[in-house]
């Protein structure tokens, strides 16, 4: 039987802090894969493509938060090849399992015990002033159109499918995947998207506008955003917190699915709802339910310690 190939993704803060990754690699070697670690992966520009892992790679394991997945996924983008999350950060969203899992986590890859959950992903079109081919990006988690001049408002214009709605002045805009609602869409009072919903939602930041609501839009739709002529600033486009560039006033920005998934490997049948109250420690019993008399007769003013 030939050598399996598999990938492991780590920050370099993870590497030198301790023996995870060590003990990570030596694991998958003894399970018979042949190991590459890539601990580092700078931001390509906007626009630009990114190295991918060969087309015999089994599987990239990553080892950290979710931004060294978002980082991975540049790495797999228009492959087949899934990702598995061990989180070593904070939250670890799409992380399927903690650090101190891993041994269970490498196992179960060697024995092929795990499915695949399919996210969909956000295509980014650029187009600049005078320019008649625009520059295309991606998106796992999001796009964000923010002002250059962070003492001015970014002026835009919004369409849905070539339909203008609206016009206003803000801090910037975030178009965001299922996946990505959960981020910085969530951190600006958008809305939390189930990861199978296979839409879009367009969050404004710090609208100086009555209307100024979310939006969420479904697959054959499309969101259109113009920096105006007259914009106040320029604005700053970023996917994923990684790739990014200067955008020029009379600039527009397409937004919709792409035709590209990403593959994310998962180790355990826990439904998205579970992993929500989980990851953000949701108040599953609310305030006025535990202040109720409980079933023993503990009348109001009373507690179990004064009994």
């Amino acid at each position: 039987m030939g050598k399996r190939n598999a990938v492991v993704v780590t920050h370099r803060r993870v590497r030198s802090s301790g023996n995870l990754v060590n003990e990570a690699v030596q694991q998958l070697q003894t399970d018979g894969f042949q190991v590459d670690i890539i601990d580092n992966i700078e931001a390509p520009e906007f626009g630009q493509g990114s190295q991918q892992v060969s087309d015999d790679t089994e599987i990239v394991i990553v080892l950290g938060g979710d931004g060294t997945i978002l980082r991975a996924a540049e790495l797999v983008k228009g492959t087949k090849v899934p990702i598995l999350g061990v989180n070593t950060g904070h939250v670890g969203f799409l992380a399927e399992f903690e650090s101190f899992q891993i041994g269970e986590a490498i196992r179960r890859v060697a024995d092929h015990d795990y499915s695949i959950d399919e996210r969909m992903l956000a295509h980014v079109d650029l187009w600049l002033p005078g320019v008649d081919e625009p520059i295309s990006d991606w998106a796992l988690n999001d796009m964000t159109l923010e002002r250059y001049d962070r003492g001015k408002m970014i002026e835009v214009s919004v369409r849905v499918d070539d339909v203008e709605m609206s016009s206003f002045g803000c801090d910037g805009m975030i178009v965001s995947t299922p996946t990505g609602s959960t981020a910085y869409a969530f951190s600006v009072g958008g809305p939390i998207i189930w990861p199978d919903a296979n839409s879009l939602q367009m969050v404004p930041i710090a609208a100086h506008a009555l209307f100024a609501r979310s939006l969420i839009i479904g697959p054959d739709s499309r969101f259109t955003l113009d920096v105006l002529d007259d914009s106040q600033s320029a604005g700053w486009i970023c996917n994923d917190g990684r790739r990014q560039r200067l955008v020029p006033t009379g600039s527009r920005v397409v937004v919709r699915q792409s035709e590209d998934i990403l593959r994310l490997a998962r180790l355990s049948g826990v439904p998205f709802t579970q992993r929500l109250v989980s990851k953000f420690d949701l108040p599953v019993v609310g305030w006025r339910e535990q202040h109720k008399p409980n079933q023993r007769g503990v009348g109001p003013g009373q507690s179990e310690g004064r009994r």
